[in-house]
């Protein structure tokens, strides 16, 4: 490869660009009628496994794979590279005699990052690795700036995650977790339709926020003159869509709080969401349950996982109710006096006492009423209600609760709601009237979950900071 390190990166792309001047001046730059009939991991997988002469026999021909050059050993009369495609790498071998000697001496200019086309036949090098033997090559598009350093990669985490196109192009481990990500969604997507859910999509502007309690961002609709805030949640009108008839429905969604950034916490993120009328909550929490064992197994083939520090065992998910891990958790504390708390002065005993510990799969249960404006009261105990919690790692990866349909109760929730959002509370939820009517016209009984997929990719890839699990997260300028 004739390239110099001269002067820096300006004095490669100054380089890289006069190359391109050249392609321009010859019409061939920026090609696009190159077809790609092959893949790389798709020609190790079926011909790996033949021995040198195997291979030779069947005359493996007219293979056509394109892909970036990650590698190039360039040499007198034939050349080495390796090519890169979104599936893996293959090398190829092209000499000046297999094609024309022009094409060869200008493939010996190319550089590292260019995107090029390979047609050709396969055999196996003295060292046995698979290799296309060129008999046409083709520069595709001119790579002007160079690729990051093959060894270091990118040692600035922020230019990983600003540049993320530049993290995946050089660190394989990293593009892997985000195929996995896809898998991931696609095994719960699978969850939910074996068992008859309806993927359904529902608005991302709402004129009241609502569905959760967090702060939201809020936009402005030109043309109606309105003010609108980006969905926090799609629960309420899921929930909508069971008044309509629906009876099992799920979204996979995007939605946003307008909340600090952390290794924790992205405004915008993906939650799953769904609604399953005509169950319990018993049955939700083991259908819950399977479907993450369902997608971890996938990814790890084993139900023992790392997540960070910490060795989970996936195997068997327990069941605890929040105030006796309170008192669990807390020496110090009495059941009197857990009895005199409100509900919200519990939950944050619990979160900042309680939460970090779960580290193994925990269903957490009986929720106070006034920190869960959406469930259902128990039966029994109406000072609480019909809501779990899922913590593993130490972190809330699920939510779900028996959802409350009596629209009188829902109302006088909402008002608690409205009062709390007077007195400063940004989070609280406004009065949502339409969705009050809605319940007026009947809502079967459901069981309503949300997870977070972020979270959860990140304890089935063992990332421990969500950033690694977001293609694109929003940073500090």
């Amino acid at each position: 490869m004739a390239e110099e390190n001269i002067g820096g990166e300006e004095g490669i792309i100054e380089e890289r660009r006069k190359k391109l001047q050249l392609l321009r001046d010859k019409n061939t730059a920026y090609i696009n009628d190159f077809l790609k009939e092959h893949y790389a991991h798709d020609l190790h997988d079926q011909y790996d496994e033949l021995s040198k002469e195997d291979l030779e026999s069947q005359n493996v021909d007219n293979i056509s794979v394109a892909g970036r050059i990650v590698l190039m050993r360039v040499m007198g009369n034939a050349s080495f590279a390796t090519i890169r495609d979104s599936s893996g790498d293959i090398q190829v071998y092209v000499s000046k005699n297999t094609v024309d000697i022009d094409i060869y001496e200008d493939f010996k200019t190319w550089d590292l990052g260019d995107i090029v086309g390979i047609k050709g036949k396969l055999f196996k090098t003295k060292t046995n690795e698979l290799t296309i033997e060129a008999s046409a090559v083709s520069l595709i598009t001119k790579s002007i700036r160079p690729m990051p350093d093959k060894f270091k990669g990118l040692a600035d985490i922020e230019t990983r995650y600003r540049q993320r196109y530049l993290d995946l192009m050089s660190n394989e481990n990293q593009k892997q977790v985000f195929l996995n990500r896809s898998a991931i969604i696609e095994s719960l997507r699978e969850s939910l339709k074996d068992r008859n859910f309806v993927e359904v999509e529902t608005p991302m502007m709402h004129p009241i926020p609502g569905g959760a309690v967090a702060r939201p961002f809020v936009t402005k609709h030109n043309a109606l003159d309105r003010e609108l805030f980006l969905r926090i949640a799609p629960e309420l009108y899921l929930k909508r869509l069971l008044v309509g008839g629906f009876e099992r429905v799920f979204e996979i969604n995007r939605s946003f709080r307008n909340e600090g950034l952390s290794t924790k916490h992205n405004p915008e993120f993906t939650m799953l969401e769904y609604y399953e009328a005509f169950t319990t909550l018993e049955n939700t929490i083991e259908f819950t349950e399977n479907m993450i064992k369902k997608a971890c197994e996938l990814i790890n083939d084993s139900l023992n996982i790392s997540w960070g520090e910490d060795k989970i065992n996936l195997s068997k998910f327990r069941k605890a109710k929040l105030a006796d891990l309170v008192l669990e958790h807390n020496n110090s504390i009495s059941e009197d006096q857990i009895a005199k708390m409100d509900g919200k002065e519990l939950l944050e005993l619990f979160e900042s006492s309680v939460e970090e510990n779960l580290i193994e799969p925990t269903f957490v249960i009986g929720y106070p009423v006034e920190v869960s404006p959406l469930s259902r009261r128990n039966n029994e105990n109406p000072e609480i209600a019909d809501r779990f919690e899922l913590f593993i790692g130490g972190k809330e990866i699920a939510n779900g609760f028996c959802e409350l349909n009596d629209p009188d109760d829902q109302a006088d929730r909402f008002r608690e709601q409205v009062k709390a959002k007077d007195t400063g509370d940004k989070e609280a939820m406004s009065f949502d009237e339409d969705y009050v009517t809605a319940l007026e016209h009947g809502m079967p009984p459901a069981v309503g979950v949300g997870i977070g997929i972020d979270r959860l990719v990140m304890m089935i890839t063992n990332q421990t900071s969500i950033r690694d699990v977001i293609l694109f997260p929003q940073l500090k300028s």
